[in-house]
């Protein structure tokens, strides 16, 4: 497996030491940067099948007959080689994992052989056709896509989303209830940044704002959480701030609604303060098993429809992503990563030996923007903290830690010297056949 990169700057650091901090890179064409976290999906998984009919695309290997030649070494319970097969509805199994355990045990040392062994099921071998999820491989056949966008951590949800806010996970290796009360970050996280510095953002929140897992940027930003009402009406005035996150619904069923309970009631009352619900969620959209993949369509296409209808659309940027690969099966072996900090992760008596040092498996992740090469991709070395290396670029903040302050950003996504899109495309609604549809005959 590959060598870590080379650290060129460090925690602390400004993208242009030049520059006052807090001002915008007006050659970055953008004023608004839009940033949708979906879960729970690799890219051979969800935009892999884009491989047929495209040789740019590092998804699956299709032969002439139409058939993914990838596959993985059975295990107990399943025939002793499982190809990649496509799915025929957007109903979801539930037998897939993306634990610290799982995920080590799935890239088993770059060789990605290990999905089918590490849960004992054929389903991670699944993938998802144009026919089913019609709206993502539209958005990904028209816009710019990544080949090379890792999650930042081999492990689950909340650890990713910590690199995604703070540019580290600082010692989580797990989704849990507990975590959610932790200290913040030594370094503070982008919201904090943002804030400092007087640039506008938001947080826009279906049922539960996913900021919730690092507790104190809902202690010290409260009034920056804003029910996803806000943000179909902020698009339309043409009132986006700089920086927005917009959240789908998690879904009464997720971890996070269930983690709800466990939280101080000054806490819990301080989510009803702005419209959270803890009692009732309502259904998901995120995209996490056992969700409806139809349910997470039908949002992301409503968000987008919104950005792209909206006064603020020829100077916006949205990155489009998913927090981990959900368990399910990658060819591509994660690179070594730069490590963010000297904080080890907190393993359990049976954990697999690892750190920071190396990325989690590719997710599906694309830019939309006027400026967007068209039906491209890029090969750049991507992951989670690209986010914030990107609003560090344009508004000259201090890097969080050494990972974000060496990402790249994603202007390799972009021409700036052509505006193809400023007339928006319309991308493909969802499966009109609804959930669990359409159903191969």
């Amino acid at each position: 497996m590959s060598q870590a990169p080379d650290i060129r700057r460090s925690a602390g650091s400004l993208p242009d030491p030049g520059r006052p901090p807090g001002t915008p890179d007006e050659a970055m064409p953008f004023d608004h940067l839009v940033v949708v976290m979906m879960e729970n999906h690799s890219f051979d998984n969800l935009v892999g099948s884009l491989a047929a009919a495209r040789s740019d695309v590092d998804g699956l290997s299709f032969g002439p007959d139409g058939v993914a030649a990838n596959a993985n070494p059975g295990s107990a319970g399943t025939p002793p080689r499982v190809g990649s097969f496509p799915l025929s509805t957007t109903a979801q199994a539930t037998h897939v994992s993306q634990s610290w355990t799982a995920t080590h045990e799935q890239i088993d040392g770059g060789r990605m052989d290990g999905f089918v062994r590490s849960v004992d099921s054929i389903e991670p071998m699944g993938y998802y056709t144009p026919a089913v999820l019609p709206f993502a491989h539209s958005l990904a056949a028209t816009f710019t896509l990544a080949n090379r966008w890792f999650c930042s951590v081999p492990g689950p949800t909340y650890p990713n989303r910590r690199f995604l806010l703070a540019g580290t996970a600082y010692g989580l290796t797990v989704t849990s209830a507990a975590s959610l009360l932790d200290p913040p970050p030594p370094n503070g996280t982008i919201v904090d940044r943002l804030s400092e510095h007087g640039i506008g953002w938001a947080d826009y929140f279906t049922d539960v704002p996913m900021t919730i897992v690092i507790r104190s940027i809902l202690e010290r930003h409260l009034d920056h959480h804003h029910g996803i009402d806000r943000f179909f009406e902020d698009c339309r005035d043409g009132a986006l701030p700089a920086v927005s996150f917009v959240d789908p619904g998690l879904g009464v069923l997720s971890s996070v609604a269930s983690h709800l309970a466990t939280l101080p009631e000054l806490f819990r009352d301080a989510l009803r303060s702005i419209g959270v619900n803890v009692d009732a969620p309502p259904d998901g959209q995120t995209e996490e098993d056992p969700q409806d993949m139809y349910f997470g369509e039908a949002w992301a296409q409503t968000i987008v429809a919104a950005l792209l209808r909206s006064p603020c659309w020829p100077r916006t940027l949205l990155i489009y992503t998913y927090d981990e690969h959900g368990g399910y099966y990658d060819h591509v072996a994660p690179p070594a990563a730069i490590a963010p900090d000297a904080i080890a992760p907190q393993l359990a008596p049976g954990d697999p030996p690892g750190g920071y040092d190396r990325y989690g498996p590719r997710v599906p992740a694309l830019v939309v923007s006027p400026y967007c090469r068209p039906a491209a991709v890029t090969n750049v070395v991507h992951d989670h903290t690209s986010v914030l290396a990107t609003i560090e670029a344009k508004w000259n903040l201090p890097a969080l830690t050494d990972r974000d302050a060496n990402a790249a950003s994603v202007m390799d996504f972009l021409d700036t010297e052509s505006a193809p899109w400023l007339t928006p495309p319309v991308p493909a609604a969802p499966a009109p056949t609804g959930p669990s549809g359409p159903v191969s005959r």
